[in-house]
């Protein structure tokens, strides 16, 4: 984990601490959203990790990184991402169908009209290059292969963003946040907007809680490292987040018998990597429960 001074807004523990920010989250979201969309963007309800579970503790669940609700208009998750590793690459375009799959059933309610689906928009803001073609953006959307020009409007669309890119004639605006986005600095900070956005970065680098939340977040990662190396085994890693995810909320409350037993029957490694980064930002076992989903409905 690279010093909080020099990471880009394509680090996950960055983008988390900026977009979920009290002061600064749906400002500096809704620049980002606009350059990439080329639209104007309304009032954003900003949600940093939202998660959504199987239907049971063996089912596959999911955790979004920004999470962006735009007051009348469209659903966005953003995902700011660097493994460029080959096997997930190739797993991208399930994971992204994966992603749509759990936005849309956890925003339609019982016996609403399918009509009442919103557009939802997953981006993904990488390093590497997911298609090898060299360009900016690429933009996916369902359609008919035997009539490509037939119109099939599902709401549904992805965007991939590779900050290198140099293909497609991207508008220079977007070119410089692309740029901004992977080398976070005052000098690649060359318009207003983009000046704007560094000062609210340089803010949140300096933040007393986030610097509080980054040696928390530090320490865990070292201690999943060193707890994966002992054990060898994917349910000793489980098993080891979850009791560093426990140690952390004890630090700040009591844990129930309930939310013990919840932490220790998820065995998705991404989704308790995640909630280890939230157990280390939040002020009490509370607001942990109420950012992971944890809480129960009534009559559970």
């Amino acid at each position: 984990m690279k010093p909080l001074a020099e990471m880009n807004l394509v680090d996950d523990f960055l983008a988390h601490s900026l977009a979920s920010h009290k002061t600064y989250g749906e400002e500096a979201s809704r620049f980002i959203l606009e350059c990439i969309l080329q639209r104007r963007v309304r009032h954003l309800t900003v949600v940093s990790q939202k998660t959504w579970y199987g239907e049971d503790p063996q089912g596959h669940g999911v955790r979004l990184d920004l999470y962006l609700d735009e007051e009348d208009g469209e659903i966005f998750d953003m995902e700011p991402d660097s493994n460029g590793g080959a096997g997930d690459v190739a797993a991208l375009p399930r994971r992204v169908r994966f992603y749509h799959s759990k936005i849309d059933a956890g925003n339609l309610a019982a016996g609403e009209d399918y009509k009442a689906l919103r557009n939802v928009v997953v981006i993904f803001i990488t390093t590497y290059d997911p298609f090898g073609l060299k360009r900016m953006v690429y933009t996916i959307k369902n359609g008919c292969m035997e009539e490509p020009a037939l119109s099939y409007e599902d709401g549904a669309r992805t965007i991939f963003l590779y900050t290198g890119g140099t293909e497609g004639k991207p508008p220079e605006r977007l070119r410089q946040l692309a740029r901004y986005m992977e080398h976070s600095t005052g000098e690649n900070a060359q318009t207003a907007g983009l000046a704007r956005l560094h000062e609210i970065v340089t803010e949140v680098k300096a933040d007393r809680e986030v610097g509080l939340a980054y040696m928390k977040a530090f320490e865990v990662e070292k201690r999943i490292r060193d707890e994966g190396r002992a054990e060898g085994k994917e349910e000793g890693k489980a098993e080891g987040k979850a009791e560093a995810v426990m140690a952390l909320l004890e630090e700040i409350g009591l844990v129930s018998e309930d939310l013990e037993k919840r932490l220790r029957e998820q065995k998705d490694q991404d989704i308790l990597r995640k909630w280890l980064k939230l157990a280390a930002r939040v002020n009490s076992v509370e607001e942990f429960e109420r950012q992971a989903g944890l809480i129960r409905a009534a009559g559970e």
